[in-house]
């Protein structure tokens, strides 16, 4: 099974990865469109880029009343805009964050994968986010833990 890996380490905030997602997803290049993110973190030291983790579970497609989310051929889980009513009941059930609304079209959106031809990935120029063979994994909790011991060490260095 494919996935999309991120390798925050490498991400320099340059956002390529948005403005691809949001060019394949609207047609446009506008970043506030995409299902990508880059979150800066560490006072814009560091950048880690996310999206949908394509969880097993599925709390968005569990959470829509109208059957609007269902599991295209790259396995993602995707909204069908056809179907969407825009209660935005998928948006609160993401545990992730990753749920959005386009509030022009009045439509949940989310990371469809491309169809298995990830953008983001493909306008990566550092592989931070790679689509590889793997597994869905949890990469954001040792990732997060990592840092928060950093960033506590440091921070008691100022507080003395």
């Amino acid at each position: 099974m494919k996935v999309l890996k991120f390798i925050p380490d490498r991400c320099t905030g340059c956002l390529r990865c948005e403005l691809a997602c949001s060019y394949v997803q609207t047609g446009t290049f506008q970043p506030s469109a995409a299902v990508i993110r880059v979150a800066p973190l560490e006072m814009h030291t560091s950048y880690a880029p996310y999206t949908c983790v394509q969880c097993a579970e599925g709390w968005c497609m569990a959470a829509c009343p109208v059957d609007a989310i269902t599991i295209n051929a790259a396995g993602a889980k995707a909204v069908l805009e056809d179907q969407c009513v825009g209660c935005k009941l998928c948006t609160i059930a993401c545990p992730y964050g990753t749920m959005y609304m386009d509030t022009g079209r009045h439509k949940a959106t989310k990371c469809n994968l491309c169809e298995g031809n990830p953008a983001c990935a493909q306008a990566c120029p550092t592989q931070a986010i790679e689509w590889t063979e793997g597994e869905v994994t949890d990469w954001l909790g040792a990732f997060a833990g990592e840092r928060a011991g950093t960033n506590l060490t440091g921070l008691a260095r100022f507080t003395k």
